[in-house]
């Protein structure tokens, strides 16, 4: 069993120097009762109280699909992520996994960058870095590597230099219903940005509440283990992103979360909750980025017809799309700069898609929205539905269904109306601006 344990087998090559970290992470304080949930309590995820940690973000491409099928069957039922987060554009890139778990993305996602990409799953359960270890050799047997390409650390996500994670080693870090269990959030995204490189990514699943959350729910053992207790308030998201130094949060998919135990549900009360997919930029600083017109050139893998890049831009193959600076400066500086045609824009053109500068993009087709008494009936019906549509009332709730969970069905809307929803005081208007 000579690749299991930390290490790999990329020697110098490799961003997570390890031997100058305990084997043994220094202990987070306050925080083990998570450890005692993932290890022990929760043996599949059909144990699972909810569905926080089991939701499917959007559909799943047919590549990356045998890339699941392909994971052992023991490191899958100890999965308990809350989306899919296999980003595109994987091929040779060096990725993170915060919060690795029993190793299923990494497994995936160590196929799906091959043997000259590397993957590194870092976890604080020292149980399911154990099942994951288990079954380097499997995986890698199964793909064809000569040279394992994967490597698992005990360690916090929040602590990534005891972990031995270098400055700027990753082009991707990703993380799957896993920030919601730190308390110190803001000290996991500074990691995040220190160890990716510039035009890196953060592209990771998580769970986002309605208000801020009181002692009584953030204590409570098993919502914290079902990654509710801890869940972020969702306006500070995009606070914490422009403080730390990323890029604006860009939304890909989002879902409801439904409780299925009556005692859960009367602890949470009103609050609710979502999971959702957001992708952040660590670009650099050089000046000011004109809009540009794109076009797309089909390269990517099992994205060859279109990518769906958020809820904003889809970009169709050798159609040209007009978007914002910011949007430019990612696509220019990151991973995916070898996959556009990218000219600043110098006259009108015909616009198969995206926005243009004068539309907010944090939007709604409120006209588009079924009725407000079809949200009341099924809201109290279901618990998991939208919320009242009246955006003078009940606005934190208001504010979290629909500018999370409406906004990915009607992408599209007016800047009049979003300012005036600001005016009347909504969230809807600022969910991720």
């Amino acid at each position: 069993m000579g690749w299991s344990g930390v290490g790999g087998g990329h020697g110098s090559r490799h961003p997570a120097d390890t031997s100058s970290s305990s084997s043994f992470p220094t202990p987070r304080p306050t925080l083990g009762l998570d450890q005692t949930y993932y290890g022990q309590v929760l043996k599949k995820s059909a144990d699972l109280q909810t569905n926080a940690c089991v939701t499917a973000a959007r559909p799943v491409p047919k590549h990356i699909r045998k890339a699941l099928q392909n994971v052992h069957e023991e490191v899958s039922l100890r999965y308990y992520g809350c989306g899919l987060v296999i980003p595109e554009c994987l091929e040779n890139c060096w990725i993170l996994d915060l919060g690795s778990g029993s190793g299923r993305d990494c497994y995936a996602l160590s196929q799906l960058v091959g043997e000259k990409g590397h993957v590194t799953g870092v976890d604080m359960t020292e149980g399911q870095v154990e099942v994951a270890n288990k079954y380097i050799d499997y995986h890698m047997e199964k793909y064809g590597f000569r040279t394992p390409n994967v490597t698992f650390i005990h360690g916090y996500i929040e602590k990534l230099g005891e972990a031995g994670i270098k400055n700027e080693s990753y082009d991707i870090v990703i993380s799957n219903c896993v920030i919601n269990l730190v308390p110190d959030k803001q000290q996991v995204l500074q990691e995040v940005y220190r160890v990716l490189k510039h035009g890196g990514e953060l592209y990771f699943s998580d769970v986002y509440a309605s208000l801020e959350l009181p002692e009584e729910i953030r204590t409570h053992k098993v919502l914290w283990g079902e990654c509710l207790g801890g869940a972020l308030y969702w306006k500070d998201l995009a606070i914490l992103a422009r403080e730390i130094g990323f890029s604006p949060p860009r939304l890909v998919a989002a879902n409801f979360i439904t409780i299925q135990n009556k005692e859960l549900e009367s602890v949470v009360g009103d609050c609710r909750f979502v999971s959702a997919t957001f992708r952040l930029f660590k670009l650099s600083k050089t000046g000011p980025t004109k809009r540009c017109k794109v076009i797309y050139n089909g390269g990517i893998t099992g994205h060859e017809k279109e990518l769906i890049f958020d809820v904003n831009f889809t970009f169709k193959k050798d159609e040209t799309v007009e978007v914002d600076e910011e949007t430019a400066a990612i696509l220019k500086n990151s991973r995916f700069t070898q996959d556009f045609l990218i000219r600043p824009i110098e006259e009108k053109l015909p616009i198969c898609g995206g926005y243009t500068a004068l539309e907010t993009k944090v939007c709604l087709a409120f006209n588009s929205l079924p009725s407000e008494n079809h949200f009341k009936s099924h809201y109290r019906s279901s618990r998991c539905g939208a919320a009242e549509t009246n955006p003078t009332r009940n606005h934190e709730t208001a504010g979290l269904i629909t500018g999370l969970t409406q906004w990915i069905k009607y992408p599209g809307c007016h800047e009049q109306w979003c300012r005036s929803q600001k005016r009347l005081g909504s969230g809807v208007a600022v969910a991720v601006a």
